[in-house]
């Protein structure tokens, strides 16, 4: 009778001390591994003047007194007009091709799953 009551106790111990590691157990999925990778980046820099016009007004300046210093009269006038309106277009672009090499690097890090 004794052995018939330990095995009783040591069942209901058991099954007792197992119940609440049960209901303890997650259902949520394990935590995904993942690792960290980072690159350096070029970035182009924003131009405080985006819009060139600092280009276009030297270039126009310089291009009209150039075109004036050419022909005479009527000509003058255009070659002067003629010389501004290239000036400025070739300041343009001239400031345009400045502004494109302004670049710095960045290091940028992300998590990716192993």
């Amino acid at each position: 009778m004794k052995t018939r009551v330990s095995i009783l106790f040591i069942v209901a111990w058991a099954w007792a001390g197992s119940g609440p590691a049960l209901a303890q157990s997650s259902t949520s999925p394990p935590p995904k591994k993942t690792h960290t990778v980072c690159e350096d980046v070029v970035v182009q820099d924003q131009p405080k003047d985006k819009h060139q016009i600092a280009g276009m007004a030297i270039g126009g300046v310089a291009g009209g007194l150039l075109g004036n210093q050419v022909g005479g009269g009527k000509g003058k006038t255009i070659a002067t007009v003629a010389g501004a309106a290239g000036g400025a277009y070739a300041g343009k672009k001239v400031q345009e091709n400045q502004q494109s090499k302004n670049t710095h690097v960045e290091r940028r890090c992300r998590e990716v799953p192993n």
